[in-house]
């Protein structure tokens, strides 16, 4: 079996930054277990696998997303950079929305003005005292916390400056131990341009620290809409690799938005 095969770099203008996700373009359902295994070859953070599932203007696809370890349920800088592989392809018409339908339910990207448009489910989080461990794990900048709480998928955690978010170094060891898909760590940006800085721990799934996370981005944004008192907001993800993601929250969905950069074109045998 021969499968198309892209790299992409998801929420940059700019190659070798943002976060790079997999995209393989199948013609059918392939199998779980061989989706795994692609994955974990890819050594990712997230490898999509896409299909058609509409016929002519109708652009359908199916949609999944694996790390090296698990499937997850969602992700945005997977799709987003599946987004951009089928507009960039010719396998979505341009200028028209893609749906997709994934464990999440059906998702929806536009095109608007260079900029890919993510319409995702709002995960807002719940204030919730921080798991037993998990200030400890973070390290010492984690003890400027100033709110807790709990979405649908990971902890978010507020400290007390940028620069705290920014000084973290997890003890990855023990963040593992703690149940949960991710950590959120976030504070108001200092700098011009952001209104807030974030950085997401996964290593329960694989992923100690993910570059630019599109679907942390469906708490951040209801959490900082709320604080801020403003719905469109700019986040920056501060990784090693950073990214920026922008985030519009409408009730219970968030719009992300995000640029996105092919860096590798090739075809997968096996």
């Amino acid at each position: 079996m021969t499968v198309p095969l892209f790299q992409v770099d998801a929420f940059t203008a700019e190659p070798f930054a943002g976060n790079p996700a997999a995209v393989c373009l199948l013609d059918h359902e392939a199998e779980p277990g061989w989706m795994q295994r692609v994955a974990a070859e890819m050594n990712l953070a997230e490898t999509a696998f896409v299909r058609p599932m509409g016929s002519g203007d109708d652009a359908v696809f199916g949609l999944r997303w694996f790390t090296p370890a698990v499937e997850v349920e969602l992700c945005g800088h997977a799709t987003l950079a599946s987004a951009h592989v089928l507009w960039n392809e010719g396998r979505a018409r341009a200028g028209r929305p893609i749906r997709f339908q994934t464990l999440s339910g059906e998702l929806r990207a536009n095109d608007r003005d260079d900029v890919i448009e993510l319409d995702f489910p709002a995960t807002p989080a719940a204030a919730a005292d921080p798991p037993a461990g998990l200030l400890e794990a973070l390290g010492e900048p984690a003890r400027t916390v100033r709110w807790a709480g709990r979405s649908r998928f990971d902890h978010l955690l507020e400290l007390g400056s940028e620069a705290a978010v920014r000084g973290l170094e997890p003890d990855f060891g023990k963040l593992r131990e703690i149940s949960t898909r991710g950590v959120i760590a976030t504070a108001e940006s200092e700098a011009d341009g952001f209104d807030f800085v974030s950085r997401f721990f996964a290593p329960a799934v694989g992923i100690d620290e993910d570059p630019v996370t599109g679907s942390a981005h469906c708490a951040l944004g209801p959490f900082w809409a709320d604080r801020l008192g403003r719905a469109d907001l700019t986040g920056f993800q501060a990784s090693r690799r950073g990214g920026v993601v922008r985030t519009r929250t409408a009730g219970g969905r968030v719009l992300l938005g995000g640029q996105a950069v092919t860096v590798l074109r090739g075809t997968l045998i096996g």
